[in-house]
């Protein structure tokens, strides 16, 4: 049996999306499975245990045509048995005239063979909605996701033995996303360890502002692997930030992890998931006092 799960973003989806990729091999152990995904993904997916092959082309230009044309050729001719459409968008249901209509389909394409066939679902926390889905498409063992494989060397960053996490970036499209980076100076000052900044590169200033406030941070962005987050994850005290992918997947790999929402994102519909996971919303975000993130940390830890 051949299986194409589609999965194109983002890194916090991608990391909710954990316990259906594993629900997904546990139901076909014996099947290949394809993963159609995005280059920045793609190392992280390939690092899995639930993916025999993983194709980084999922999402060409609607305006290049080669590339459509070659992914569309790709996809026909695997001639897949089935189809799990996790990312659920218009672009992914489109996807089903590329699959060809021999193949059931799990999703929301038209004439989909397994439909999501909840009106509500666009209201449903991701999790509950694939885990929703999947159940209708014949799925129902849900096994915890064994996330050992995220895992990596630290000696290279000397860190101390004790330290938490902090992840002050988010998209650049939606700053309103993003608490205030002078608020997490203020919060990493008055910790009683030092706090290891994550994020990309283009954080780096971020990361030096919270420094100048709390001079035994760590600035770690744009020096982090995927697995290294999630050793990361295993060792820190505790982890806070955005709602961005970094947090998701640091929540996932077991990290006490705390996540700042302010009116562009509703953790109801996507908060993070992990054994101990907790949210503040703040409308505006920036609004939101140093104190009271303080005390939601020492409820969680």
């Amino acid at each position: 049996m051949r299986v194409l799960v589609i999965k194109l973003a983002a890194l916090g989806d991608f990391a909710q999306a954990f316990g259906p990729f594993a629900a997904i091999r546990a139901h076909h152990p014996d099947a290949r499975i394809i993963l159609l995904t995005t280059k920045p993904y793609a190392p992280l997916a390939r690092m899995s245990p639930w993916f025999d092959e993983v194709w980084e082309d999922g999402r060409p230009d609607w305006t290049d045509i080669p590339a459509v044309l070659r992914l569309a050729r790709r996809v026909n001719g695997a001639r897949f048995d089935r189809v799990y459409d996790l990312q659920t968008s218009a672009r992914s249901s489109r996807y089903r005239w590329f699959v060809g209509r021999r193949a059931e389909w799990s999703g929301i394409a038209p004439g989909a063979s397994h439909p999501h066939a909840n009106p509500a679902r666009d209201a449903m926390h991701t999790v509950e909605r694939q885990r929703e889905q999947l159940e209708m498409a014949g799925i129902r063992e849900f096994p915890i996701p064994d996330l050992t494989w995220l895992a990596a060397d630290l000696a290279r960053f000397g860190l101390p033995a004790r330290f938490c996490l902090v992840v002050p970036g988010a998209s650049p499209g939606r700053p309103a996303k993003r608490w205030p980076v002078e608020r997490f100076g203020a919060l990493a000052a008055g910790f009683d360890l030092p706090a290891v900044i994550l994020g990309g590169a283009a954080e780096a200033p971020m990361a030096a502002t919270i420094r100048a406030a709390a001079p035994s941070a760590i600035d770690l962005t744009g020096r982090t692997s995927f697995a290294e987050i999630g050793a990361l994850a295993r060792r820190a005290a505790f982890a806070v930030g955005n709602d961005t992918g970094p947090t998701h997947l640091l929540a996932a790999c077991g990290c006490p992890t705390l996540a700042l929402f302010g009116a562009d994102s509703d953790p109801a519909l996507c908060a993070p998931r992990g054994p101990r996971v907790d949210w503040l919303r703040h409308v505006p975000l920036a609004g939101l006092e140093p104190d009271v993130v303080r005390a939601a940390l020492a409820r969680l830890t």
